[in-house]
């Protein structure tokens, strides 16, 4: 059952006066348990979004009036400030919003169920494969997050003397992996292919390019203004002439 209208403005008036996160002239209503079947409609041809939690909910109808009386705060701190805020909150003040959210819950099996019963054979099979599939993604983030952890729990037992071999093989890494990258950036830039090096390194790459074939021409230029040398038979044509 979807909890009654009034309760709600009750509960976000409480939040009101106990938070002080808006001026007491505000109307905060929490509009999330306005009927929400037709937000779950399968018209698209997708199925049915999931609903929000008590605290998303929480969380998505006092941003925008926590956005407007605090300009300039960025939205990672605005979200911060708000789960401070839900972690000091009431059983009471809670009970608003986990009602929307259990009345979301409620449709959202109902529109569930109407979207599962249009499918056919084949699209209930891949949906179960999909399902299948995100469930083991899932698992497999869980596996690197422990292992990422066991690792890292590792580290901080090891002393300065071990873990100054790993940074060093970090530190040689690195300069190989920057010469090898500038050699392909500039070899990219001579066939042609900028679009293909960073943007930072292709001006530089340019640069030094425009500048090595400057040097050639330069080269090239002296080497055809400089006078030929004479050769040996010519020398000594010279000096039998002379003879004479």
């Amino acid at each position: 059952m979807m909890a009654p209208f009034s309760l709600m403005s009750v509960g976000a008036n409480l939040l009101v006066k106990s938070l002080g996160l808006f001026s007491s002239a505000s109307v905060v209503r929490c509009s999330c348990v306005a009927p929400v079947l037709k937000s779950f409609s399968t018209s698209t041809g997708g199925p049915p979004k999931r609903p929000l939690t008590a605290y998303m909910t929480y969380v998505k109808e006092m941003h925008p009036t926590f956005s407007r009386q605090n300009p300039g705060v960025k939205n990672v701190d605005i979200v911060r400030k708000l789960a401070q805020q839900w972690k000091m909150l009431t059983a009471e003040q809670k009970q608003p919003f986990q009602a929307a959210s259990s009345a979301s819950r409620e449709q959202y099996k109902l529109a569930l169920e109407k979207y599962k019963a249009q499918l056919t054979p084949a699209q209930t099979e891949a949906l179960a494969v999909e399902k299948r599939q995100k469930v083991a993604k899932r698992k497999a983030i869980r596996r690197k997050k422990t292992k990422m952890k066991s690792l890292r729990d590792d580290w901080e037992r090891f002393s300065a003397t071990q873990k100054q071999m790993y940074i060093q093989l970090a530190e040689d890494d690195k300069v190989r992996y920057k010469n090898e990258i500038k050699s392909w950036e500039e070899h990219m830039v001579e066939i042609g292919r900028d679009d293909l090096v960073r943007r930072k390194e292709r001006r530089a790459v340019k640069a030094k390019t425009t500048k090595d074939k400057k040097k050639k021409s330069k080269v090239t230029v002296l080497k055809a203004k400089a006078p030929k040398k004479k050769t040996v038979t010519t020398v000594k044509k010279t000096a039998k002439t002379t003879k004479k």
